[in-house]
């Protein structure tokens, strides 16, 4: 692939021009904003100046609303030998296309599997699809050069590459991604109008649920449009799931011993049900879930202490798997949680303690 043509210039769109950039692909740009096409071509991205013929491959980065149209405009001007969109849903804006009556050899269904909470090409960075899933819908109509050109893209991007069906693709976000931001959006609504009082004793667990309720309201009416039907079907079961809940919940206020224990039991099913599918969730790098122990030091919220405490931790010859920050209410000061294999924590914890470190016990 030497040059391209990306459609869309917001954070998606941007950042994937931006990794073809720095790879040596001459990258043109267009946005209905053409002050955002400007913008992201000052980030490197690429030039805001039309091709003069065809490039080598044209990527639509628009809301799947206007993938179909911005798509079939691409086409019929002959804007590219190969045509791809990266929208969140894949088999509506397909079936939009044969509707028009286009020739579908030349194009392929895509979405790279990472984003960020928030948008535009201010937002975007050549690294976001870095060891992402980037799933490739193919049919049996997709040209053979195409594929290769989708495949090259997203080895640019150094992601990784999944073949999907796409309706098959449009269930499997709808369980993954769309319902749980619509979930996270409900639970976080619960704290608009909550206490003063009880909002200030917000801990990790509710920063962890309510994380990405905090992204662009516009861009995911955008996406829910697209994909409602399997979003509505799993929000129904999730529905069934909080009124036996709430029920089992009452039981334990009752009186009666035989439906206080109905209630625990029905309310611990619940939960072990929980446990059972959170288990499932890929691990570090997509490999099966690893059981990892916490070591939880102290430290003061000022410039050097993350680095200091990564530092002795290499040097304690320990691997640290993954990270996390929990900040103390009210004190400049919070815990790291150093995420390492069980057996390597004793060792950190000894190690950590020489050095000066508070730990928690």
């Amino acid at each position: 692939m030497r040059t391209a043509l990306v459609i869309g210039t917001g954070l998606i769109g941007t950042s994937a021009a931006l990794a073809l950039a720095s790879r040596g692909v001459t990258v043109h740009l267009a946005d209905h904003d053409t002050a955002q096409a400007r913008t992201a071509a000052a980030l490197g991205a690429g030039t805001d100046a039309a091709p003069e013929g065809p490039v080598d491959l044209c990527v639509v980065a628009v809301p799947p609303a206007h993938v179909a149209t911005t798509l079939a405009d691409a086409m019929r001007e002959g804007a590219a030998r190969a045509y791809l969109d990266v929208a969140s849903v894949k088999g509506g804006p397909r079936r939009e296309l044969e509707a028009l009556g286009l020739d579908l050899t030349t194009y392929i269904g895509t979405h790279p599997m990472s984003g960020r909470e928030r948008s535009g090409p201010l937002a975007a960075t050549a690294d976001l699809f870095e060891g992402r899933p980037w799933v490739l819908t193919p049919t049996r109509d997709t040209d053979t050069e195409v594929l290769n050109l989708a495949l090259e893209l997203v080895a640019l991007c150094r992601a990784v590459p999944v073949v999907m069906d796409a309706d098959a693709h449009d269930r499997a976000v709808a369980l993954v991604s769309h319902m749980p931001h619509l979930v996270s959006s409900m639970v976080a609504a619960r704290l608009e109008n909550a206490e003063e009082s009880a909002v200030r004793l917000c801990g990790q667990g509710i920063r962890d649920v309510t994380r990405i309720a905090a992204s662009e309201p516009g861009m995911w009416i955008d996406i829910l449009s697209a994909n409602p039907g399997p979003v509505a079907d799993l929000l129904s079961a999730v529905s069934a799931d909080l009124d036996e809940t709430v029920q089992a919940l009452r039981s334990l206020q009752s009186s009666d011993d035989a439906k206080r224990r109905a209630g625990a039991e029905g309310v611990e099913t619940m939960l072990r049900r929980g446990n059972a599918g959170q288990s499932r969730v890929p691990g570090k790098h997509g490999a099966a879930p690893a059981a990892y122990e916490i070591v939880a030091v102290l430290i003061s919220d000022q410039p050097g202490e993350l680095a200091r405490i990564f530092a002795d931790a290499g040097a304690a010859g320990v691997n640290i798997e993954d990270v996390r920050i929990e900040h103390a209410t009210g004190q400049q000061a919070g815990f790291v949680q150093l995420m390492v294999a069980p057996a390597a924590a004793p060792r950190l914890a000894a190690s950590l303690r020489e050095r000066g470190w508070a730990m928690r016990q």
